[in-house]
């Protein structure tokens, strides 16, 4: 790891889990909120250029400003390349208007990739349009909690964002764990669907590396070492990296597209669940309580 990097994760203050993390005034955080700061110019020690950042927000914004506008309002993506701060935000501040604000800190750490930073901003775009269940609180409600958002961003975002891309190609240039390709295999019975399940379960895993960095966590997210909590009740706020990174997976793994939509009252409207019978692509029970 190079010496500004652990400088900056020794610096690293991690804040409260709790409703901060999410309000009407812009502070839905990808993360939890954090003093990990990379400038432009330490842009050649990792992440993702600032053109590659680009193209992940104009694909972002061609791809579901229209899904946006169904529901009666604009989508704004704030691109704050320049921004140090390695995070990302979404926020219904100006009324009719829902906003995702994406720094260029969070591209240029050393573990963002494009798929990574398209996930990152599908999280976002999963508090506007991610359906239930949502946040608890008055000023909260408008925003899918954040296990939610990560389903969604995977589930219905990446897989539309990916979908017209040559999968099967993408994916024979990457190394895929043994259990990624037998679940997918399962699940998919087309090259192209499978290729698409693999792609997103990498990017996933890419994203909860990225998350782990950013938490200072001590053990390697993976495949195989899921979380075996059982949570009590649904978590609203940020669940571990490793439950993150199980949510990503069964999300690859659940065969309902962009197309069938979610509600923003009952949480088995256009997903994988136990009621609707299924037995993958559920929602983790480390953060989501049936």
């Amino acid at each position: 790891m190079t010496s500004w990097l652990k400088i900056s994760l020794l610096s690293l203050s991690l804040f409260s889990f709790g409703a901060s993390a999410c309000d009407i005034h812009g502070h839905t955080g990808f993360a939890p909120e954090n003093s990990l700061r990379i400038p432009v110019g330490q842009k050649a020690l990792g992440g993702i250029s600032d053109v590659q950042f680009n193209k992940v927000m104009d694909r972002v914004s061609a791809l579901f400003t229209s899904a946006v506008e169904a529901t009666g309002k604009k989508f704004v993506i704030e691109r704050r390349w320049t921004d140090e701060n390695v995070n990302a935000y979404a926020h219904q501040q100006t009324p009719g208007v829902d906003t995702i604000v994406m720094f260029g800190g969070l591209a240029r750490h050393i573990e963002t990739t494009e798929d990574a930073m398209a996930l990152v901003a599908c999280h976002e775009l999963g508090h506007h349009l991610g359906g239930a269940p949502k946040k608890a609180g008055v000023q909260q409600m408008w925003a899918s909690n954040e296990g939610q958002a990560d389903y969604w961003g995977s589930m219905k975002c990446l897989r539309h964002y990916f979908e017209q891309d040559d999968n099967v190609t993408i994916v024979s240039k990457m190394t895929i764990p043994a259990n990624v390709l037998s679940n997918c295999q399962l699940v998919y019975k087309n090259a192209n669907e499978i290729a698409l399940c693999e792609r997103s379960a990498m990017a996933g895993l890419a994203t909860a590396k990225l998350l782990n960095a950013i938490m200072q966590g001590k053990t390697p997210v993976n495949f195989v070492t899921p979380d075996t909590s059982v949570v009590a009740q649904t978590n609203d706020q940020h669940p571990h990296a490793q439950c993150r990174l199980d949510t990503y997976f069964q999300a690859s793994l659940c065969d309902h597209g962009f197309s069938e939509l979610v509600s923003s009252t009952d949480a088995n409207t256009g997903v994988c669940s136990l009621r609707n019978g299924d037995t993958v692509g559920n929602r983790p029970v480390c953060w989501y309580k049936p």
